[in-house]
């Protein structure tokens, strides 16, 4: 009589994983909620285990998970311990930037999904702009649209002064809610599209646009600067289209 094969199946790192999973998951929504404060010790390792009834492993792997989103900190010594943390803003701009960038690159969001949500966006921070605008940001904007009129200015460079022309006005609206959900469309998705469409892209153009949005914030003219913009993301979507139909023909 022959001997069943054995399936090699390895079932304790699964289960671990889930439960890992589980209790991370679980001290993540007590810190988002403030039950667990930031810069407060938590329990030990085996008052953990205890209380979630697993392994001292499992806990580790859970804390691991925690440390990955820099939601904890671990500190040596007699008052050491595994404490709350509070993310760093710039920290957390630049993991978006790099995941948003990521998942473009691979074609997760098609041209047309990125020119809505930016149209719908950025039209909300122009509003705010043309109310809040500071000095500061009119400034950038002039500078530029001086670095976008050099004669021999290459292409990669006329991108990268888009998006910081879009990027003051994003600043502008003075919503610091808005600056870091926009880092995801200005930061990482534009200079992408931008590239992609720029075979296409009538600098001058886009330029002018650029001298008319400036002049109706500068004299918080809302709906000049509204009016701009969608003249603007018009353009940007024709763009968008051709370079869209050039890539199915590939």
């Amino acid at each position: 009589m022959k001997e069943r094969k054995q399936m090699a199946i390895k079932y304790e790192p699964l289960v671990t994983e889930s439960l890992a999973k589980q209790i991370s998951e679980t001290l993540r929504q007590a810190i988002v909620a403030g039950d667990l404060k930031v810069d407060e010790r938590l329990p030990t390792e085996p008052e953990l285990a205890a209380r979630f009834g697993v392994s001292r492993p499992t806990i580790r792997e859970a804390l691991k998970r925690l440390a990955a989103q820099n939601l904890i900190r671990s500190r040596r010594g007699p008052t050491g311990g595994t404490f709350v943390n509070k993310p760093d803003s710039q920290e957390a701009r630049e993991n978006l930037i790099n995941m948003t960038s990521l998942l473009t690159s691979m074609g997760e969001f098609n041209l047309t999904d990125v020119a809505e949500a930016r149209q719908e966006l950025e039209l909300t921070c122009l509003r705010l702009a043309c109310e809040h605008r500071e000095e500061s940001h009119l400034n950038t904007m002039l500078e530029e649209l001086s670095v976008q009129k050099q004669i021999d200015l290459v292409d990669q460079d006329f991108c990268a002064s888009d998006v910081r022309f879009h990027r003051a006005i994003v600043d502008a609206s003075g919503n610091s809610m808005m600056q870091f959900m926009m880092t995801s469309v200005i930061e990482a998705v534009q200079p992408i599209v931008n590239l992609i469409v720029f075979p296409f892209w009538d600098k001058q153009k886009t330029i002018d646009q650029h001298v008319r949005l400036y002049d109706a914030i500068s004299k918080q003219d809302c709906d000049r600067a509204c009016n701009v913009f969608c003249e603007q993301m018009a353009d940007l979507k024709d763009r968008y289209a051709r370079a869209q139909a050039l890539r199915d023909q590939k």
